[in-house]
């Protein structure tokens, strides 16, 4: 007589299986990328008819990161470390330099009639330039950004600027009006 081979009961294998997805997707964590949060500024109202802005070379800080993350700024090799007191340099312009941005005279609340700064920061990236690079660049000029309010603040209010009221924190930026232009990344290095 020819002897059955014993079978294995697999009636439960699903329900195990099945356990094992649900625990797995209930155990697992997605990390989900959510990218730089910028509130970009609205259209000004002289400006909303014309897409063509006209800017004197000297008013623009032009700021270029290549695939090798080293920075050129107006054609000067600098590092990220020198980014922020160079970007400063420019919108103070305490000396009046022909290279530097023009002043015009404004109205600012609390100020008075005041000189303010008509420099425009350009940004641009080689599409080799490494992320970390280009956070430290953004972080640098948010940085020299945010001193400057910070100088103006301490000098009228003596106060930062960050514990002004509203009112004061308007007048702040109309007086350091740090405007950013960043440029679609090119494909300079070749890869």
């Amino acid at each position: 007589m020819a002897r059955k081979t014993p079978e294995i009961n697999s009636s439960s294998m699903a329900d195990i299986a099945f356990l094992l997805l649900i625990f797995f997707l209930v155990t697992t964590t997605m990390d989900v990328d959510t990218g730089i949060y910028k509130k970009l500024p609205p259209i000004p109202e002289d400006q909303q008819q014309n897409d063509d802005v006209k800017v004197k070379q000297r008013n623009v800080l032009s700021i270029l990161v290549n695939r090798n993350n080293e920075l050129l700024v107006n054609g000067e090799v600098l590092s990220i470390s020198q980014l922020r007191d160079k970007t400063k340099e420019f919108f103070l312009n305490p000396a009046n330099k022909e290279n530097l941005p023009e002043k015009s005279i404004k109205s600012v609340p609390y100020f008075g009639d005041v000189m303010v700064s008509k420099g425009l920061i350009s940004l641009q990236n080689d599409r080799g330039t490494r992320y970390e690079t280009y956070i430290r660049v953004q972080d640098e000029l948010a940085a020299a950004s945010r001193e400057l309010k910070d100088e103006k603040s301490m000098q009228k209010w003596g106060r930062k600027y960050e514990e002004l009221n509203e009112d004061q924190q308007a007048a702040v930026r109309k007086y350091i009006p740090v405007q950013i232009s960043e440029a679609e990344p090119r494909n300079t290095g070749g890869k």
